[in-house]
């Protein structure tokens, strides 16, 4: 094992990617974001790479391919914040859902593997901290091994640790672990919220994904008990709610492949017995979560139209996401003894003039398929389509789009069946 500089790590990484240049470089809240501003500096190390990962749309914000004009990046999500490099060819997005990132990786070799560790424990382990979801795939299969160990990455009690022997060279930072912003709700999550609450029982098992749902659900959650969350990340909402009565007391009460958010948030849940953290391997994993009783996935989607396909990658014709983990929980919840899987989606955008309830989806790409697609809420109502045929589902969504629209989707839904 080898302990170089940071400035150094650049000239490393393209001295040992010489067999195909592939580079997997962590993404949430294990950015490693030093290395990146290393590379900065060398920008001439990054020619003949290709950077691949599982960053995070509006979250993992740093432009890999763009750091040489003859640099490659390959993502699962897109993103506004890498579109130079795809308009210029230099950004492939594969498109599969969080299980099949987690294969693809486990089945393929990269000439290096990167990844953000807490310093070594007694044993000579670095733990993943706050981000073990998909490095563990990665790091078993690389050919080459580097860590960079920031003491600022908290250590929880119960994670994912890599042994320090295992890397050919280490990196000493002092690299904060990325964070993100909370987000601000407003009154339509309150709603959607209010609709969904009557459905949860004590001891159910909730997943969210990230961002105004998971804020509105965990705050609408008093008075229930013995609450387990399995999530592929969580995010402050969880704060104020590992101090109620409402999470079960157990040792991993709380499994999730990262945290994401503020400071506080990582302080939280290293420091919390009833957290775990898993990588995608097993918190996505179909056998994992078609095991788990009253398993409640509530996701978002940007669109919805009556057939009750979903988009949840485009606006229009412009692509600002990803499928992700989506399907894997909304597939897990419909086989869970007792699950409900669960789209929640604003009914309006544009002020209220745009209808997300759709005849047709106005993307290129369908996200979630019709057959996948079980309860659906919005501000105005919740409607459960499984078991319902083409008409009547059709009329269950106009029956929670907004109010506005419910004519001319009423009139598009019966040219169609004309058709």
């Amino acid at each position: 094992m080898q302990k170089i500089a940071l400035r150094d790590a650049p000239a490393w990484i393209a001295a040992h990617a010489r067999t195909s240049g592939r580079v997997y470089v962590a993404g949430c809240s294990g950015q490693p974001t030093a290395l990146f501003d290393a590379f900065q500096q060398a920008p001439e190390q990054a020619e003949g790479l290709t950077f691949h990962g599982i960053w995070i749309p509006g979250v993992n914000r740093l432009d890999w391919p763009g750091l040489h004009p003859r640099a490659q990046g390959e993502a699962t999500f897109a993103s506004p914040d890498w579109q130079e490099s795809a308009r210029a060819g230099r950004l492939r997005v594969v498109p599969e859902t969080y299980t099949s990132s987690w294969q693809r990786l486990t089945d393929a070799s990269a000439d290096v593997a990167v990844a953000l560790v807490a310093p070594p424990d007694a044993d000579g382990r670095c733990s993943l901290g706050v981000a073990v979801d998909f490095t563990p795939a990665a790091w078993a299969r690389a050919r080459h091994r580097l860590l960079l160990i920031t003491p600022q990455m908290p250590v929880p009690a119960d994670g994912i640790h890599l042994p320090m022997g295992d890397a050919d060279a280490v990196v000493a930072v002092d690299q904060p672990v990325l964070t993100v912003p909370p987000v601000a709700l407003d009154s339509a999550f309150t709603a959607i919220a209010r609709h969904i609450r009557p459905l949860l029982r004590d001891g159910d098992t909730l997943q969210f994904g990230l961002g105004k749902v998971q804020l509105a659900m965990l705050a609408n959650l008093s008075g229930l008990r013995n609450i387990r969350l399995h999530a592929g990340m969580v995010s402050d909402p969880l704060l104020p709610l590992l101090l109620q009565d409402v999470l079960c007391d157990e040792p991993g009460s709380i499994k999730a492949g990262v945290a994401l958010g503020s400071t506080d948030l990582y302080r939280a849940v290293a420091g919390d017995p009833r957290m775990q953290f898993r990588p995608v391997g097993y918190t996505h994993d179909i056998r994992t979560l078609g095991a788990i009783p009253r398993l409640v996935a509530i996701n978002s989607v940007i669109e919805i139209d009556l057939f009750g396909q979903a988009n949840a990658e485009f606006i229009g014709d412009r692509a600002v996401s990803g499928g992700g983990g989506l399907l894997d929980f909304l597939r897990g919840a419909r086989i869970a003894p007792g699950g409900l899987p669960i789209l929640a989606l604003v009914s309006t955008a544009r002020s209220g003039t745009l209808s997300r309830i759709v005849p047709r989806l106005s993307t290129p790409c369908v996200t979630i398929p019709r057959c996948d697609v079980g309860l659906v809420a919005t501000e105005h109502g919740l409607v459960d389509l499984r078991g319902l045929d083409e008409q009547a589902r059709a009329m269950a969504l106009i029956s929670v789009a907004d109010p506005a629209h419910r004519a001319d989707l009423s009139a598009a839904w019966d040219q169609m069946r004309r058709q």
